[in-house]
């Protein structure tokens, strides 16, 4: 095994989104990651943790375009994907594209929507095409969702569809940053100066180039065992001798064992290799489970997350060798 060699490539698009973001290496990674995987990302956190940002940011080094959509009650489908307008000059309807058209989407407080919003954004993730009228629309590649997530404030929200839900490569929970982080962005951020001013790294070309790339990671027989001995706890944590079966409500669908092998390979050419270890599997279990397993009443009566029955089952499943 060697040494990828589309590591300078990728090192330099980290580096120069750093001269704006402080910290978020995880973010601005796992983001990479669900790019080359041709993947959608939700993510949960407070305001201020500077998810648009590094959105922005990374969509500046890529040289894509980027959008912001507000998500709020009132919101219609079409406000997302665009609509006809009949124009009395030439006495035909023409179509006016939404923000959906658009390589980077963030779709900020997704959950504030209702559910026919929720539909028009689930075909456009899932199908990479917008109906308007009687006709489809292919959206521009690399193509992703960045939908974003107020865990505290839940009053006026709608909580997503699991079948949207699933269509999500990752969901990434934020926390606050370090103090000496904290630091950083307040030297850098506590001015009126203008941005320092950022070079494109990338462009919408070599993103599609990546993207065949992770076609050439190996993955060991024996890692696939491991990624589908991981999902299938979620489902029958009893054949693992696991305590959990009476927190699980559903376990996760085939969708999660396919996304913890692509992004596994997307992890690893990130890093540099051409093969996959099971320290790769294990980084990004979370984020690919987290919002793909109900749990029951019982979880919510004795206060158990579903980060703690991923770290059972994470300690408790060991890859062979």
């Amino acid at each position: 095994m060697s040494e990828t060699n589309t590591l300078p490539s990728i090192q330099k698009v980290q580096e120069e989104a750093h001269k704006i973001i402080v910290g978020q290496e995880d973010l601005i990674e796992k983001i990479i990651i669900a790019l080359i995987c041709k993947g959608h990302i939700l993510i949960e956190g407070i305001p201020g943790l500077a998810k648009s940002l590094t959105i922005d940011t990374l969509a500046q080094c890529l040289s894509v375009s980027s959008k912001r959509i507000q998500f709020t009650p009132d919101l219609l489908p079409g406000d997302i994907t665009g609509t006809e307008i009949f124009n009395q000059q030439t006495n035909n309807f023409q179509i006016h594209k939404g923000p959906i058209f658009s390589h980077f989407v963030l779709a900020d407080e997704i959950n504030r929507s209702p559910a026919k919003v929720q539909s028009a954004l689930l075909e456009a993730m899932q199908e990479k095409q917008v109906s308007i009228g009687n006709e489809t629309y292919p959206l521009p590649q690399p193509f992703m969702v960045l939908a974003t997530q107020n865990p505290i404030e839940q009053e006026g929200t709608y909580p997503l569809p699991e079948a949207q839900m699933d269509r999500f490569l990752f969901k990434i929970i934020l926390k606050y940053p370090s103090q000496e982080d904290e630091h950083k962005i307040l030297k850098r951020m506590a001015s009126t100066n203008p941005l320092e001013k950022l070079n494109p790294i990338l462009d919408a070309d070599e993103i599609q180039k990546l993207q065949q790339s992770i076609n050439n990671i190996h993955l060991e027989e024996s890692l696939e065992k491991y990624i589908l001995n991981i999902v299938d706890a979620t489902r029958f944590p009893e054949k693992y001798n696991l305590d959990i079966d009476e927190f699980i409500r559903l376990g996760a669908s085939p969708r999660a064992t396919i996304n913890l092998a692509l992004s596994s390979k997307a992890l690893a050419m990130v890093r540099g290799r051409d093969y996959v270890t099971p320290d790769d599997i294990q980084f990004l279990a979370k984020d690919i489970l987290r919002h793909r397993i109900l749990l029951n009443y019982k979880a919510a009566l004795q206060n158990i997350a579903i980060d703690d029955i991923l770290d059972k089952i994470l300690g408790s499943i060991i890859p062979e060798k």
